[in-house]
């Protein structure tokens, strides 16, 4: 529900074969520029993505927040590979769309 105090539920699988719910709060969103929500299943973090156009394409800036250091060190080395696994699907996508 992309609105804000919209829910946005999903189940990631991994590649274990263990499934993973995830709940989220959208608390902002500024079509097409920018989209906040906070990721209140745990771990707990806030993301922000911003979208730019730059020579006829689209940057990206994608933010997650998490309330300490030690906890985004603890996440890092799962967060960054798969966010960009994430990013090179929707690069596809996009591109199978165009």
């Amino acid at each position: 529900d992309p609105k804000p105090g919209g829910h946005w539920r999903l189940v990631m699988h991994g590649p274990n074969g263990a499934d993973y719910p995830n709940h989220s709060v959208f608390l902002d969103l500024k079509q097409p520029e920018r989209m906040v929500f906070d990721h209140i299943s745990p771990p707990r973090f806030l993301v922000v993505a911003t979208f730019e156009e730059r020579n006829h394409q689209t940057q990206v800036a994608f933010r997650m927040i998490f309330n300490s250091a030690a906890e985004c060190e603890k996440l890092k080395a799962i967060c960054v590979p798969a966010n960009e696994q994430n990013f090179d699907r929707l690069e596809a996508e996009l591109r199978r769309m165009a």
